[in-house]
């Protein structure tokens, strides 16, 4: 895709998307009043987060209009949006969490997000470590290596701040690809080769610990980036059968490690309580500063995360099926897989995809892992 394309996600350096805060959009009062009565209503009902559908957590038109119109904001210029002013303060964790779940229910299909196979994951510092095998960011206070999520929109729904840090950092993947196109035009066809990452063992037990993803899509309509430096060099770490990386493939991950946090990329903004921010993992990276905590236990910094499937998404590149398991548009993909599905989780994604109208391939387990 190009970046003088006028539909669609587009190029953009920091200070334009500082300009033009299009894809920043605010509840309503009418809207908020929407989301309040589908929790008291959920609420009542009582059933498994994986067992319901929307018609128990049920939408005035204002509410579900806005959430349609934030999913498509994501598919548009910035890639990304903003939605402000859901009243988490009246809401005790349980409740946000309800009124988040129920909110997918009308935006896509979760995702399993760990070796655990959660479809919401708490992101607060629990005491994880960041930077070693097996480690991942959310459960940390660290700052974070610029990085896309392995869905098509991941949400973040702000519960508390922290005390100090934790300032969110997005780029756009497109600008990205720019820049190395004018600094290194040598070094496009070597993204667009196979690159090797680690699972951090958050993969099916049938699948192998580390699987093979292009850090750029060669489809010349629908853009596509993915790159976590982490896992890539955690696969060469841990994995001496992975093919090792040529000298040219290590030159394009340093490039994107310099320009990813450079001022003319890196837009910056801090999330508010009852803020959600989602981001079009296609077309956008994010990261986050390090954050210091409030010491007593409900103020500490609490975000909730959903990786979602979601109807409208675009084609992925056919060398990304491997990760994402089906490259068609609008399909449900995505997501890790980890070693605790359910039947009730096997259940809710089938029940939501015919919901939703997204076609859903069934899992395959990996032939050889599996003998």
């Amino acid at each position: 895709m190009t970046s003088e394309q006028s539909f669609g996600p587009r190029a953009w350096t920091a200070d334009e998307v500082r300009q033009d805060l299009s894809w920043i959009q605010r509840l309503s009062e009418l809207e908020i009043e929407g989301f309040r009565q589908a929790v008291t209503h959920a609420k009542a009902l009582n059933k498994p987060l994986l067992e319901m559908v929307q018609a128990d957590f049920p939408l005035n038109e204002a509410s579900r209009a806005a959430l349609v119109r934030a999913i498509a904001t994501t598919q548009g210029r910035w890639g990304m949006c903003l939605l402000k002013g859901f009243p988490v303060n009246e809401w005790d964790e349980a409740d946000t969490k309800l009124a988040y779940w129920g909110m997918s229910l009308y935006m896509g299909v979760g995702r399993t997000q760990n070796r655990a196979s959660q479809v919401m994951n708490d992101v607060r510092n629990d005491g994880g470590d960041y930077k070693v095998k097996g480690g991942r960011g959310y459960n940390t206070n660290a700052g974070l290596d610029f990085h896309q999520d392995s869905c098509d929109v991941v949400g973040l729904l702000c519960r508390r701040t922290a005390k100090i840090g934790g300032t969110s950092k997005v780029i756009s993947s497109i600008k990205l690809r720019d820049e190395v196109q004018r600094l290194r035009p040598d070094l496009i066809p070597v993204l667009q080769q196979a690159f090797f990452h680690s699972y951090q063992g958050t993969q099916d037990p049938s699948q192998p610990p580390f699987y093979s993803c292009p850090l750029l899509g060669d489809d010349p309509t629908y853009f596509a980036v993915r790159t976590n430096r982490k896992n890539t060099d955690a696969a060469q770490r841990d994995f001496p059968e992975v093919p090792r990386l040529t000298s040219a493939q290590l030159e394009a991950l340093d490039l994107f490690d310099q320009l990813m946090p450079s001022p003319l990329l890196c837009f910056t903004m801090e999330l508010e309580r009852g803020d959600m921010q989602l981001l079009n993992s296609y077309v956008t990276l994010h990261s986050r500063t390090p954050f210091e905590d409030f010491d007593e236990p409900d103020e500490k910094r609490h975000l909730l995360r959903l990786w979602m499937s979601i109807p409208s998404s675009q084609p992925l590149p056919p060398a990304w099926a491997e990760y994402f398991g089906d490259v068609r548009p609008g399909a449900v993909r995505g997501g890790v897989r980890g070693s605790a599905i359910t039947p009730e989780f096997v259940a809710y994604e089938k029940r939501q995809a015919h919901a939703l109208g997204m076609p859903l391939k069934a899992w395959a387990h990996h032939p050889v892992m599996a003998e």
